[in-house]
């Protein structure tokens, strides 16, 4: 009776601690101090492959984008500081620190991304500026600096983008194209009509305001340039429109095959997305999400065949469906190509998702013109009605708010999680 009765406080102590460790400083110690089945560990579902700490211990990391082998810029959202993170994380120093206005809803440093087309790379930054830390926002802006012996000078704004009604749908994943240019989402800054500021018509929205340089994928150059006289239109903004229709996305990518652009789409509860963007792409909202039609917060009327009444800008805008939908709430964030056959050759090229709600990892692949996904059983109607429906497609779990996916120089997978503040990949076990 003695020895249940030690037992069983050892293992409360054991379990206690855990907790402890989980809540109050769940993200330097969750995966290496936690060994009791209630703390939160990654794991993947491939036998072969395993999860492997990189480097822990952020501030509310958002993205990272990779320099070299073992070399990563890491951005974090509150403070505004840029992160250069070598040998593994075992070296760190802060590269910047930018001034950022963080103190509601999804406002902060959120997007990072490096091109190596010129001598020095240039390393685009965006956030939502403020005079000083923590104050009000003067703007979402978008900035180029060039990385010379590991100081990221000359910064040059290249977006003054609006930051109202806000604070959330800010968007922030920044993506560089074959032909170089750079590819910005931004949400719809939470911008509906008992805000006292009229839909515009990048929200499909037929008579309302002209676009603002919200609600979209946006394309410049790199120095900032509208590309090829727009698409949509050659007015300022919407010139920039490369995509529109769009509530609120936190992933771009191009698949390294086609170079055709695929993004994410988060819905107010329901209805999130994986679209694949061509030049003049309609999202459809704010009258359509996922595949229903939009009746106040609530699901409405499935679509069948082409919405009505979308906005498309002369004939130079075109609706499309998505090629994937959740009916539930689940966040999907960061989309990545696996460019590279490291994790074996059955994933080489295939798109992975994150999404933030369940800290999951989703495995596709493509169909054979790569226009769209490869889905059996029950997702072949293109829907996720419930979360049993997802246990083929999940490839590995437990990543807790899963903010950017990136393919390492290494060839293997990276994960970034902003509820473990750390870095983690996936390689060979």
């Amino acid at each position: 009776m003695k020895m249940a009765f030690v037992f069983l406080t050892f293992a409360l102590v054991l379990l206690f601690s855990c907790l402890y460790l989980k809540s109050d400083n769940i993200y330097a110690v969750i995966t290496k101090k936690c060994e009791v089945e209630i703390c939160t560990q990654p794991t993947v579902t491939d036998s072969h492959l395993k999860v492997e700490l990189v480097a822990n211990d952020f501030n509310a990391p958002t993205k990272m984008t990779f320099l070299g082998n073992n070399d990563i810029l890491l951005m974090e959202r509150y403070i505004g500081r840029i992160l250069q993170i070598t040998d593994d994380g075992a070296h760190r120093q802060t590269l910047l620190d930018l001034n950022v206005s963080a103190g509601a809803g999804e406002r902060g440093a959120f997007g990072i991304a490096v091109s190596n087309s010129t001598d020095h790379p240039n390393v685009f930054v965006y956030l939502t500026e403020s005079a000083s830390d923590g104050g009000a926002p003067i703007g979402n802006r978008l900035y180029r600096y060039q990385l010379i012996n590991n100081e990221l000078i000359a910064p040059k704004l290249l977006l003054d983008l609006p930051f109202s009604p806000g604070p959330n749908h800010n968007g922030g994943s920044i993506a560089i194209g074959a032909d170089n240019n750079v590819y910005l989402t931004i949400g719809d800054l939470d911008n509906v009509t008992d805000k006292g500021r009229p839909n515009t018509k990048a929200q499909n929205a037929v008579d309302g305001e002209e676009p603002v340089g919200s609600g979209g994928i946006l394309r410049i150059s790199q120095n900032g340039e509208v590309v090829g006289g727009g698409i949509l239109s050659t007015e300022f903004p919407l010139s920039l429109y490369y995509g529109y229709g769009i509530r609120n996305s936190f992933g771009i990518d191009f698949d390294p095959i086609t170079g055709k652009l695929w993004d994410t789409e988060n819905g107010p509860n329901y209805g999130d997305e994986i679209n694949l963007v061509e030049p003049g792409f309609n999202g459809g909202w704010k009258k359509v999400q996922g595949i229903w039609y939009l009746k106040g917060s609530n699901m409405g009327k499935e679509i069948k065949g082409v919405p009505e009444d979308l906005v498309d800008f002369d004939g130079n805008g075109k609706y499309s469906s998505p090629e994937f939908t959740w009916m539930g709430r689940f966040g999907p964030t960061a989309i990545k190509f696996l460019d590279s056959d490291k994790l074996g050759s059955q994933y080489e090229n295939d798109l992975f998702v994150g999404d933030v709600h369940n800290g999951n990892i989703y495995h596709f692949d493509l169909n054979n013109s790569r226009t769209g996904l490869s889905l059996q059983g029950s997702l072949a109607d293109k829907v996720a009605n419930s979360t049993s429906e997802l246990k083929d497609v999940i490839f590995a779990t437990g990543f807790d708010g899963i903010t950017d996916l990136k393919v390492g120089n290494d060839g293997y997978l990276y994960i970034l999680s902003y509820v473990h503040r750390s870095i983690y990949r996936i390689l060979p076990s």
